[in-house]
């Protein structure tokens, strides 16, 4: 088995580990896993809000809210599908609470976190997609899931992700030519 994959089944064992702790109250080991899984978050809920209050809003209370329910994650290789799922929840919430009040594009104040040119780069990208292919790419390219995880995660066909990843990739085609 090959170096990489190995890391992977490591990193996946430590993963189910931390999982179990944290299900049975150890708050070192969640917060651990909020750890290994922070940039995710981060990267999801950019590519899905548009302010930096709205993005720590919707991590602030995905946080708060697999806290108060990891008991009841049943399997533990599922813990990032699930939190990511808790996640699009809080940042659909935030974004209806948003849509009668567009917010307007803003450079980042005093003690504001610039994202790395390449997500910077990335979010310009996803933002020229239509809405209902966004999160799907980001999930996709940014977060690697698979479309099966996604279509779960979104509660859509399978099929529906692929034809909406194989139109943005039109779409981006023309865009970049």
């Amino acid at each position: 088995m090959g170096g990489a994959k190995r890391d992977t089944l490591r990193m996946d064992e430590t993963m189910k580990v931390l999982v179990k702790q944290a299900q049975k109250g150890d708050p070192e080991a969640f917060i651990q896993l909020i750890e290994k899984n922070r940039q995710a978050l981060v990267r999801v809920a950019k590519g899905f809000l548009g302010s930096e209050e709205d993005v720590a809003d919707a991590i602030q209370d995905t946080i708060l809210n697999a806290y108060e329910h990891i008991k009841e994650l049943k399997k533990a290789e599922y813990f990032k599908t699930w939190l990511i799922r808790i996640l699009i929840n809080n940042c659909v919430r935030i974004y209806n609470q948003n849509r009668k009040v567009q917010p307007v594009e803003r450079m980042p104040e005093n003690g504001e976190s610039i994202p790395p040119e390449s997500d910077v780069e990335f979010l310009e990208l996803l933002s020229s997609l239509p809405e209902d292919s966004r999160l799907i790419f980001q999930l996709y390219y940014g977060e690697q899931f698979t479309t099966k995880e996604i279509s779960e995660i979104l509660g859509m066909k399978e099929n529906t992700v692929k034809s909406r990843l194989r139109r943005g990739r039109e779409r981006l085609r023309k865009e970049i030519v």
